[in-house]
């Protein structure tokens, strides 16, 4: 067992979470027993993962994607009020890091991306950033546009959505997870070949074509499954507690 509060204070120092101005609280979000014995870790703190939760007797689900999110209504009430109630009944803490845990430099889900794919010399997409939320990485060997496309795909274990340009080879990679595909601006300034992210938005495919950076759009949730679970796997050697992911295949 170990104590609810060391492992916050635990995760806030290694994630340096003070330093992230984000759209929702990192670090704990729901207050559970004290002590905990047990991680169940998921993308996102959905009904199905909080009942798989229960069902494991989990003391504290380790999530990317919590709640309390800027903009949101306030009553805890429908949807979340039920998630939240069913957390608190079964007294499991609910614990959420978001670009604290993107930005990482080896928990973290662009860490995770880079070891996947392979890339080499990783570099801030954008140099200004004190932590970068985004990264540039060089493949070893240049592909082509639709090799890369099969490359990426079978690495991440989804079937990526292309959008074309005009250059031929690819071996400069930006890449930020999740819902950043207007980061693509910030590759072509790098002189990227190439832009990974999770979602894309009908304005991507212009972009890419007159900003002349291949994109590929490898799922939301496709590209952030990697950095909860490498967290929890470093809470459970820290503290020596057990911990399991939960998967919920989300096609976006």
């Amino acid at each position: 067992m170990a104590k609810l509060h060391e492992i916050i204070q635990w995760c806030d120092q290694t994630l340096k979470s003070h330093e992230f101005k984000d759209y929702a609280p990192n670090g704990l979000q729901i207050e559970g027993k004290p002590e905990i014995g047990r991680i169940l870790c998921a993308v996102t703190a959905s009904q199905d993962a909080i009942e798989a939760a229960i069902a494991q007797g989990a003391d504290l689900l380790l999530v990317h994607h919590g709640y309390f999110w800027k903009g949101e209504p306030y009553p805890i009430t429908g949807m979340r009020g039920k998630r939240i109630k069913s957390l608190i009944q079964h007294d499991i803490s609910l614990v959420g890091y978001h670009l604290p845990l993107d930005s990482h430099p080896t928990l973290g889900n662009n860490a995770a991306i880079a070891d996947i794919l392979a890339l080499e010399n990783i570099e801030a997409l954008d140099p200004a950033e004190r932590n970068p939320i985004g990264n540039i990485g060089y493949l070893k060997t240049a592909m082509s546009a639709e090799d890369f496309k099969q490359y990426v795909s079978e690495r991440l274990n989804f079937s990526a959505i292309h959008l074309p340009a005009e250059k031929t080879s690819i071996q400069k990679v930006a890449y930020c997870t999740g819902g950043a595909q207007d980061f693509i601006g910030k590759a072509a300034a790098q002189n990227c070949d190439a832009y990974i992210s999770g979602e894309v938005s009908e304005r991507t495919f212009y972009e890419a074509k007159e900003l002349n950076v291949h994109y590929y759009a490898c799922g939301h949730h496709a590209t952030e499954r990697y950095g909860i679970q490498r967290l929890a796997k470093a809470i459970s050697e820290q503290f020596d507690i057990e911990y399991s992911y939960f998967e919920l295949n989300n096609p976006i």
